[in-house]
């Protein structure tokens, strides 16, 4: 196995809670999408914070990221209870409605959503930017016979890589509760998957990197399946957000529940894509 930095369980939580809260904001500060969609993803990746800190508090201790997760969830709490203030809501039935036939078309079945009048969604902005700290912290923390600049470079991007699948798909669901939202939220948040693939798949190359596990320079315990799977997992990944892609570019609705379950498929391929690889580096 390899020599890299450990992977622990509370970086990983902490890059996924920071990358989601972060694609968030992607999506809030077009002030198109319902009051909801804001209050599940706070509460979820709030949650995600938490559990990092608790993780790394008990197994894993580093108290920078440690405290960035709690203060990351802090902020998100507090973001959802500014979204909920009275003077935050209302109802507005002239939400963007191309979502049902394309975006160019207006459907008049579309029921009114509740959406964000008093809210800035620069509050958005904190809970990520606290996170970023504790990346950051666990990025420079590293042990082993690593490059601390590589392996920092891989723990941000990978938070940017994993925030950006899930919430692609969980953006594609919320079309289920506001089917007349327009298709450019969801087109943004795969565009920036495409995006920020071929920087994690290039940094997870870069020596020492899974080349070394395919060549068998590094023993991953599995007679070199580990770096095989490793390759089917970032192709498939890629391959899934541009058929996605595709799908988005059809008129009907359906397409949109189509590229849903394709980003569905994205996220298990694409923490395969990042997980499995520094898995077996840090082996």
């Amino acid at each position: 196995m390899g020599e890299g930095a450990p992977v622990d369980v509370a970086t990983v939580l902490c890059q996924w809670a920071t990358g989601g809260l972060a694609y968030l904001w992607v999506t809030t500060r077009r002030g198109e999408v319902g009051l909801g969609y804001g209050w599940l993803l706070r509460s979820l990746y709030g949650v995600i914070a938490v559990m990092a800190a608790v993780t790394g508090f008990v197994f894993e201790p580093s108290a920078v990221r440690d405290l960035a997760s709690v203060a990351m969830a802090v902020c998100a709490g507090a973001t959802l209870v500014r979204s909920a203030l009275p003077n935050a809501v209302a109802a507005d039935s002239r939400l963007p409605t191309g979502g049902m036939e394309g975006d160019g078309a207006a459907s008049s079945t579309a029921s009114p959503q509740r959406t964000l009048e008093g809210f800035d969604p620069r509050w958005d902005l904190a809970a990520p930017l606290v996170g970023v700290v504790g990346v950051v912290a666990a990025g420079l923390g590293a042990n082993g016979d690593v490059n601390p600049v590589l392996h920092l470079a891989r723990v941000v991007c990978g938070a940017a890589f994993l925030g950006a699948v899930s919430n692609s798909m969980l953006l594609g669901h919320w079309y289920l509760v506001q089917p007349g939202l327009r298709r450019e939220p969801l087109r943004e948040l795969v565009r920036h998957l495409g995006a920020t693939w071929p920087i994690e798949v290039g940094l997870l190359l870069v020596p020492t990197g899974m080349i070394a596990v395919l060549t068998g320079s590094i023993d991953d315990g599995y007679g070199g399946l580990l770096g095989w799977f490793w390759i089917a997992c970032a192709i498939t990944t890629i391959a899934l957000a541009a058929v996605a892609m595709a799908a988005l570019r059809e008129r009907q609705y359906a397409a949109v529940m189509a590229a849903t379950g394709l980003l569905y498929l994205a996220i298990l391929t694409g923490f395969g894509t990042d997980l499995v690889a520094r898995l077996t580096l840090a082996g």
